[in-house]
Protein backbone atom coordinates (compact mmCIF):
# COMPACT_ATOMS: atom_id res chain seq x y z
CA UNK A 1 0.00 0.00 0.00
CA UNK A 2 1.70 3.56 -0.88
CA UNK A 3 2.60 5.30 2.25
CA UNK A 4 0.54 8.32 3.37
CA UNK A 5 1.63 11.55 2.99
CA UNK A 6 2.40 12.95 6.61
CA UNK A 7 0.30 16.06 7.18
CA UNK A 8 1.79 19.75 6.16
CA UNK A 9 2.66 21.89 9.11
CA UNK A 10 1.99 25.50 8.81
CA UNK A 11 5.49 27.54 8.68
CA UNK A 12 6.62 28.38 12.30
CA UNK A 13 6.88 32.84 12.28
CA UNK A 14 8.49 34.60 14.73
CA UNK A 15 6.26 35.89 18.10
CA UNK A 16 5.76 39.02 18.26
CA UNK A 17 7.26 40.62 21.49
CA UNK A 18 4.82 41.01 24.00
CA UNK A 19 4.39 44.50 25.95
CA UNK A 20 5.92 43.11 29.13
CA UNK A 21 9.11 41.42 26.91
CA UNK A 22 9.68 45.08 25.64
CA UNK A 23 9.44 46.54 29.24
CA UNK A 24 12.51 44.39 30.21
CA UNK A 25 14.21 43.95 26.96
CA UNK A 26 14.00 47.90 25.64
CA UNK A 27 16.78 48.44 23.39
CA UNK A 28 19.38 51.48 22.81
CA UNK A 29 17.58 53.00 20.26
CA UNK A 30 14.17 53.22 22.80
CA UNK A 31 16.04 54.44 25.30
CA UNK A 32 14.71 52.18 27.73
CA UNK A 33 16.61 51.05 30.63
CA UNK A 34 16.40 48.68 32.77
CA UNK A 35 17.79 47.26 36.09
CA UNK A 36 19.03 43.93 35.41
CA UNK A 37 18.01 40.91 37.37
CA UNK A 38 18.43 36.51 37.42
CA UNK A 39 15.50 35.23 36.16
CA UNK A 40 14.40 32.16 34.59
CA UNK A 41 12.30 33.13 30.91
CA UNK A 42 9.92 30.24 31.51
CA UNK A 43 9.34 27.03 33.23
CA UNK A 44 9.86 25.12 30.08
CA UNK A 45 13.31 26.78 29.20
CA UNK A 46 14.93 26.44 33.17
CA UNK A 47 18.27 26.57 31.39
CA UNK A 48 17.71 29.69 29.62
CA UNK A 49 18.44 32.63 31.99
CA UNK A 50 18.30 36.33 31.16
CA UNK A 51 21.28 38.78 33.08
CA UNK A 52 19.01 39.96 35.77
CA UNK A 53 19.35 40.72 39.82
CA UNK A 54 17.10 39.21 41.97
CA UNK A 55 16.02 41.63 44.55
CA UNK A 56 18.10 40.74 47.73
CA UNK A 57 21.48 41.17 45.43
CA UNK A 58 20.13 44.61 44.70
CA UNK A 59 19.57 45.34 48.77
CA UNK A 60 22.67 43.90 49.03
CA UNK A 61 24.24 46.70 46.54
CA UNK A 62 22.26 49.57 47.88
CA UNK A 63 24.02 49.46 51.27
CA UNK A 64 27.36 48.87 49.64
CA UNK A 65 27.78 51.91 47.36
CA UNK A 66 26.60 49.81 44.56
CA UNK A 67 29.32 47.20 45.21
CA UNK A 68 28.82 43.24 45.95
CA UNK A 69 30.59 40.52 46.59
CA UNK A 70 30.93 36.53 44.68
CA UNK A 71 29.83 35.49 48.24
CA UNK A 72 27.26 37.65 48.60
CA UNK A 73 25.83 37.53 45.52
CA UNK A 74 25.67 33.49 45.65
CA UNK A 75 24.20 33.81 49.63
CA UNK A 76 21.42 36.05 48.03
CA UNK A 77 20.46 33.48 45.42
CA UNK A 78 22.79 33.67 42.57
CA UNK A 79 24.57 30.94 40.76
CA UNK A 80 28.86 31.49 40.05
CA UNK A 81 27.46 30.88 36.22
CA UNK A 82 24.92 33.32 36.90
CA UNK A 83 27.54 35.54 38.10
CA UNK A 84 29.97 34.87 35.56
CA UNK A 85 27.38 34.89 33.13
CA UNK A 86 26.70 38.77 34.05
CA UNK A 87 30.25 39.79 33.62
CA UNK A 88 30.96 38.28 30.61
CA UNK A 89 28.02 40.03 28.95
CA UNK A 90 29.36 43.45 30.51
CA UNK A 91 26.61 44.12 32.39
CA UNK A 92 28.50 43.80 35.70
CA UNK A 93 32.33 44.66 36.04
CA UNK A 94 34.77 43.86 38.71
CA UNK A 95 36.12 46.56 40.75
CA UNK A 96 38.27 44.03 42.06
CA UNK A 97 38.62 40.53 42.14
CA UNK A 98 35.60 39.34 43.42
CA UNK A 99 33.74 42.86 43.73
CA UNK A 100 31.55 43.41 40.99
CA UNK A 101 29.25 46.73 40.16
CA UNK A 102 26.62 47.29 37.19
CA UNK A 103 28.95 48.71 34.30
CA UNK A 104 26.83 51.49 33.16
CA UNK A 105 27.07 52.45 37.05
CA UNK A 106 30.95 52.43 36.83
CA UNK A 107 31.10 54.30 33.73
CA UNK A 108 28.87 57.14 35.21
CA UNK A 109 31.46 57.50 38.50
CA UNK A 110 33.59 60.03 36.08
CA UNK A 111 35.61 62.66 39.27
CA UNK A 112 38.53 61.28 40.60
CA UNK A 113 36.79 61.04 43.75
CA UNK A 114 34.44 59.01 43.15
CA UNK A 115 36.33 56.16 41.38
CA UNK A 116 38.55 56.32 44.26
CA UNK A 117 35.67 55.88 46.16
CA UNK A 118 34.75 52.70 44.75
CA UNK A 119 38.01 51.58 44.40
CA UNK A 120 38.39 51.99 48.27
CA UNK A 121 35.43 50.41 49.38
CA UNK A 122 35.67 47.50 46.83
CA UNK A 123 39.27 47.04 48.86
CA UNK A 124 37.33 47.42 51.70
CA UNK A 125 35.07 44.52 51.14
CA UNK A 126 37.53 41.79 50.74
CA UNK A 127 39.32 42.50 54.05
CA UNK A 128 37.70 40.51 56.76
CA UNK A 129 39.27 41.77 59.72
CA UNK A 130 38.24 44.86 61.54
CA UNK A 131 39.18 48.29 59.85
CA UNK A 132 38.54 51.50 58.84
CA UNK A 133 39.31 53.95 55.88
CA UNK A 134 42.22 55.98 56.57
CA UNK A 135 44.67 58.09 54.56
CA UNK A 136 43.74 59.31 51.31
CA UNK A 137 40.73 56.59 51.41
CA UNK A 138 39.31 58.19 54.23
CA UNK A 139 39.96 62.30 52.76
CA UNK A 140 37.56 61.47 50.04
CA UNK A 141 34.62 60.32 51.79
CA UNK A 142 34.92 62.83 54.26
CA UNK A 143 35.51 65.60 51.28
CA UNK A 144 38.21 66.69 52.41
CA UNK A 145 40.57 68.68 49.89
CA UNK A 146 43.88 67.27 49.55
CA UNK A 147 46.27 66.54 47.02
CA UNK A 148 46.35 63.34 44.49
CA UNK A 149 48.33 60.43 45.33
CA UNK A 150 51.53 59.70 42.71
CA UNK A 151 50.35 56.42 42.97
CA UNK A 152 46.36 55.56 44.11
CA UNK A 153 46.16 53.67 46.81
CA UNK A 154 43.58 52.12 48.82
CA UNK A 155 44.32 52.71 52.52
CA UNK A 156 42.94 50.72 55.74
CA UNK A 157 43.82 50.83 59.24
CA UNK A 158 43.54 48.15 61.52
CA UNK A 159 43.97 48.34 65.74
CA UNK A 160 47.37 46.64 66.23
CA UNK A 161 51.50 47.38 66.52
CA UNK A 162 52.23 50.21 64.26
CA UNK A 163 53.71 49.03 60.77
CA UNK A 164 52.25 48.50 56.97
CA UNK A 165 51.81 45.28 54.90
CA UNK A 166 51.08 46.75 50.81
CA UNK A 167 49.70 44.20 48.08
CA UNK A 168 47.56 44.44 45.67
CA UNK A 169 47.03 48.11 45.49
CA UNK A 170 45.97 48.25 49.19
CA UNK A 171 47.86 49.41 52.35
CA UNK A 172 46.83 48.21 55.24
CA UNK A 173 48.22 50.10 58.28
CA UNK A 174 48.84 48.86 61.96
CA UNK A 175 47.91 51.44 63.95
CA UNK A 176 45.82 51.89 67.02
CA UNK A 177 43.01 54.77 67.23
CA UNK A 178 40.87 56.02 69.96
CA UNK A 179 37.14 55.82 69.69
CA UNK A 180 36.97 59.72 69.40
CA UNK A 181 38.95 59.11 66.16
CA UNK A 182 36.26 57.36 64.37
CA UNK A 183 33.47 58.45 62.40
CA UNK A 184 31.27 56.78 60.24
CA UNK A 185 30.54 57.63 56.41
CA UNK A 186 27.47 56.01 54.92
CA UNK A 187 27.81 53.46 56.98
CA UNK A 188 31.52 52.73 56.86
CA UNK A 189 33.88 53.21 59.36
CA UNK A 190 35.97 56.28 58.52
CA UNK A 191 39.18 57.66 60.55
CA UNK A 192 38.27 61.53 61.34
CA UNK A 193 39.54 64.72 59.38
CA UNK A 194 42.21 65.34 62.34
CA UNK A 195 43.47 61.73 62.63
CA UNK A 196 43.05 61.59 58.26
CA UNK A 197 45.58 64.47 57.46
CA UNK A 198 48.28 63.80 60.37
CA UNK A 199 48.08 60.89 58.34
CA UNK A 200 48.83 61.88 55.06
CA UNK A 201 51.05 64.49 56.54
CA UNK A 202 52.87 60.85 57.67
CA UNK A 203 52.52 59.48 54.21
CA UNK A 204 53.64 61.71 51.71
CA UNK A 205 55.28 64.54 53.26
CA UNK A 206 55.14 68.08 54.49
CA UNK A 207 53.63 70.21 51.45
CA UNK A 208 50.94 67.27 51.05
CA UNK A 209 50.20 67.45 54.80
CA UNK A 210 49.62 71.19 54.99
CA UNK A 211 47.47 71.19 51.96
CA UNK A 212 45.38 68.16 54.47
CA UNK A 213 45.70 70.29 57.54
CA UNK A 214 44.51 73.42 56.08
CA UNK A 215 41.73 71.76 54.59
CA UNK A 216 41.07 70.06 57.92
CA UNK A 217 41.46 72.93 59.66
CA UNK A 218 38.79 74.86 57.27
CA UNK A 219 35.91 72.24 58.15
CA UNK A 220 36.69 73.39 61.84
CA UNK A 221 39.29 71.10 63.44
CA UNK A 222 41.16 73.17 65.71
CA UNK A 223 44.89 73.35 65.99
CA UNK A 224 44.38 71.81 69.62
CA UNK A 225 42.94 68.86 68.07
CA UNK A 226 45.42 68.44 65.80
CA UNK A 227 48.32 68.33 68.49
CA UNK A 228 46.00 65.67 70.62
CA UNK A 229 46.21 63.61 67.67
CA UNK A 230 49.69 63.96 67.10
CA UNK A 231 50.66 63.21 70.89
CA UNK A 232 49.35 59.56 70.51
CA UNK A 233 51.32 59.76 67.77
CA UNK A 234 55.14 59.63 69.56
CA UNK A 235 57.53 57.74 67.85
CA UNK A 236 55.16 56.69 65.16
CA UNK A 237 57.31 56.71 61.33
CA UNK A 238 57.69 59.82 60.17
CA UNK A 239 55.94 61.69 63.04
CA UNK A 240 58.52 64.04 63.12
CA UNK A 241 57.49 67.00 60.77
CA UNK A 242 53.66 67.18 62.16
CA UNK A 243 54.55 69.37 64.74
CA UNK A 244 56.04 71.76 61.67
CA UNK A 245 52.99 71.02 59.61
CA UNK A 246 50.32 72.27 62.48
CA UNK A 247 52.16 75.33 63.28
CA UNK A 248 52.72 76.54 59.56
CA UNK A 249 48.92 75.66 58.65
CA UNK A 250 45.91 78.20 58.58
CA UNK A 251 42.26 77.47 58.76
CA UNK A 252 42.28 81.06 56.74
CA UNK A 253 43.32 79.33 53.67
CA UNK A 254 40.13 78.61 50.94
CA UNK A 255 41.51 76.38 48.40
CA UNK A 256 44.29 73.86 47.52
CA UNK A 257 45.50 76.80 45.39
CA UNK A 258 45.76 78.94 48.04
CA UNK A 259 47.88 76.70 50.43
CA UNK A 260 50.28 75.70 47.00
CA UNK A 261 50.38 79.64 46.77
CA UNK A 262 51.51 80.78 50.59
CA UNK A 263 54.34 77.36 50.55
CA UNK A 264 55.69 79.33 47.27
CA UNK A 265 55.62 82.44 48.84
CA UNK A 266 57.33 81.43 51.76
CA UNK A 267 59.82 79.52 50.00
CA UNK A 268 61.30 83.01 48.23
CA UNK A 269 62.79 83.97 52.04
CA UNK A 270 61.10 87.44 52.69
CA UNK A 271 59.65 86.43 55.89
CA UNK A 272 55.77 84.61 56.74
CA UNK A 273 53.18 86.15 54.59
CA UNK A 274 49.99 87.21 55.30
CA UNK A 275 47.06 85.05 54.29
CA UNK A 276 43.34 87.10 54.08
CA UNK A 277 44.83 90.51 54.39
CA UNK A 278 42.10 92.68 54.25
CA UNK A 279 41.06 96.64 53.35
CA UNK A 280 38.23 98.61 53.83
CA UNK A 281 37.17 101.87 52.38
CA UNK A 282 34.37 104.01 50.89
CA UNK A 283 31.85 101.25 51.69
CA UNK A 284 33.98 98.14 50.01
CA UNK A 285 35.44 95.44 51.73
CA UNK A 286 38.09 92.89 49.95
CA UNK A 287 40.57 90.34 51.31
CA UNK A 288 43.67 89.55 49.58
CA UNK A 289 45.02 85.75 49.46
CA UNK A 290 48.55 86.45 50.35
CA UNK A 291 51.04 89.89 50.98
CA UNK A 292 54.33 89.93 51.29
CA UNK A 293 55.83 93.76 52.20
CA UNK A 294 53.28 95.62 49.82
CA UNK A 295 52.93 92.52 46.74
CA UNK A 296 49.86 90.65 47.07
CA UNK A 297 49.53 87.13 45.41
CA UNK A 298 46.14 86.13 44.49
CA UNK A 299 44.98 82.69 43.07
CA UNK A 300 43.00 82.27 40.28
CA UNK A 301 41.25 79.08 39.26
CA UNK A 302 38.67 78.08 36.36
CA UNK A 303 36.38 77.87 39.03
CA UNK A 304 35.62 81.51 39.88
CA UNK A 305 33.93 81.61 35.72
CA UNK A 306 32.45 78.53 35.49
CA UNK A 307 28.87 77.69 37.05
CA UNK A 308 28.19 75.25 39.55
CA UNK A 309 26.92 72.83 36.34
CA UNK A 310 30.17 73.17 35.18
CA UNK A 311 32.58 72.16 38.16
CA UNK A 312 32.50 75.90 39.42
CA UNK A 313 30.80 78.64 41.80
CA UNK A 314 30.34 81.23 39.73
CA UNK A 315 26.60 83.24 39.90
CA UNK A 316 27.28 85.40 36.88
CA UNK A 317 28.37 85.53 33.12
CA UNK A 318 31.83 84.99 32.90
CA UNK A 319 32.27 88.47 31.74
CA UNK A 320 30.58 90.31 34.91
CA UNK A 321 32.63 88.02 36.58
CA UNK A 322 36.02 89.30 35.03
CA UNK A 323 35.00 93.07 35.19
CA UNK A 324 34.28 93.09 38.46
CA UNK A 325 37.54 91.12 39.64
CA UNK A 326 39.21 94.11 37.32
CA UNK A 327 37.54 96.92 39.86
CA UNK A 328 38.57 94.20 42.77
CA UNK A 329 42.12 94.65 41.65
CA UNK A 330 41.65 98.46 40.79
CA UNK A 331 40.84 99.17 44.02
CA UNK A 332 43.62 97.28 45.70
CA UNK A 333 46.33 98.91 43.52
CA UNK A 334 44.95 102.40 44.21
CA UNK A 335 46.86 101.87 47.90
CA UNK A 336 50.03 101.49 45.92
CA UNK A 337 50.21 97.71 46.29
CA UNK A 338 51.13 95.45 43.42
CA UNK A 339 49.18 92.57 42.21
CA UNK A 340 50.62 89.50 40.96
CA UNK A 341 48.25 86.91 39.62
CA UNK A 342 48.96 83.05 39.97
CA UNK A 343 47.42 80.54 38.45
CA UNK A 344 47.61 76.28 39.09
CA UNK A 345 50.70 76.09 36.15
CA UNK A 346 52.78 78.57 38.80
CA UNK A 347 52.39 76.57 41.81
CA UNK A 348 52.38 72.94 40.93
CA UNK A 349 53.54 70.98 38.30
CA UNK A 350 56.64 71.63 35.97
CA UNK A 351 56.04 75.41 35.43
CA UNK A 352 56.92 75.47 39.49
CA UNK A 353 60.29 76.82 38.95
CA UNK A 354 59.13 79.56 36.51
CA UNK A 355 56.24 80.78 38.64
CA UNK A 356 58.41 81.01 41.41
CA UNK A 357 60.98 82.57 39.57
CA UNK A 358 58.12 85.20 37.97
CA UNK A 359 56.96 85.94 41.61
CA UNK A 360 60.27 87.37 42.78
CA UNK A 361 60.95 89.53 40.24
CA UNK A 362 57.22 91.01 40.89
CA UNK A 363 57.75 91.02 44.66
CA UNK A 364 61.59 92.66 44.26
CA UNK A 365 60.16 95.37 41.85
CA UNK A 366 57.25 96.09 44.30
CA UNK A 367 60.10 96.88 46.58
CA UNK A 368 61.73 99.35 44.59
CA UNK A 369 58.56 101.14 43.61
CA UNK A 370 56.51 101.22 46.92
CA UNK A 371 59.09 99.64 50.00
CA UNK A 372 57.76 96.63 51.97
CA UNK A 373 55.80 99.10 55.38
CA UNK A 374 52.13 98.52 55.46
CA UNK A 375 51.93 101.37 58.43
CA UNK A 376 50.22 103.50 56.22
CA UNK A 377 47.26 101.18 55.52
CA UNK A 378 46.50 100.78 59.31
CA UNK A 379 43.41 102.80 58.70
CA UNK A 380 42.11 101.14 55.86
CA UNK A 381 41.85 97.58 57.76
CA UNK A 382 38.89 95.92 58.66
CA UNK A 383 38.17 95.99 62.29
CA UNK A 384 36.15 92.36 62.25
CA UNK A 385 37.43 88.65 61.33
CA UNK A 386 36.76 88.07 58.21
CA UNK A 387 33.33 86.28 56.91
CA UNK A 388 34.13 82.85 56.55
CA UNK A 389 32.92 81.91 52.51
CA UNK A 390 30.50 79.39 52.29
CA UNK A 391 31.71 75.16 51.65
CA UNK A 392 31.43 74.40 48.00
CA UNK A 393 31.05 70.47 48.35
CA UNK A 394 31.83 68.52 45.10
CA UNK A 395 29.09 66.81 43.49
CA UNK A 396 29.58 63.05 44.14
CA UNK A 397 27.17 60.41 42.84
CA UNK A 398 28.13 57.85 44.89
CA UNK A 399 27.60 56.13 48.42
CA UNK A 400 23.74 56.58 48.60
CA UNK A 401 23.66 60.22 47.42
CA UNK A 402 22.34 59.48 44.21
CA UNK A 403 20.74 55.45 42.54
CA UNK A 404 21.73 53.82 45.28
CA UNK A 405 20.13 55.66 47.83
CA UNK A 406 19.87 52.89 50.85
Amino acid sequence: MPRRAAPSRPPIRPTRPTERHRECTGTAAEGVVHRPELVAVSASAPGRMVSRMNSRVIAVMSTQWGLITRPQAIDAGMSPAQIDRLVNSGRWTAVRRGVYAEARYVASLTSHAEQRMLADRAASLRVKKAHALSHHSAAYPLELPVLREPEPTSHLTRAGLVGTHRRDGIAQHLAPYPPEQLCHVAGVPVLGPARTALDIAREHGFLAGLVAVDSAMRMGVTRSELLAVAARMYCWPQSTILRDVIESASGDIDSIGETLLRHVVTSLGFGVPEVQFGLTADGRTVWCDVRLGRQIFEFDGLVKILTPVEGGYADRPPTEVLWAEKGRQDFITGFKLAVCRVTWADVWGPGLEQGRARMLREYLATCERFGTDVADLAPYRPRGPRPRPRLQRPTIRLMGWDRWAA
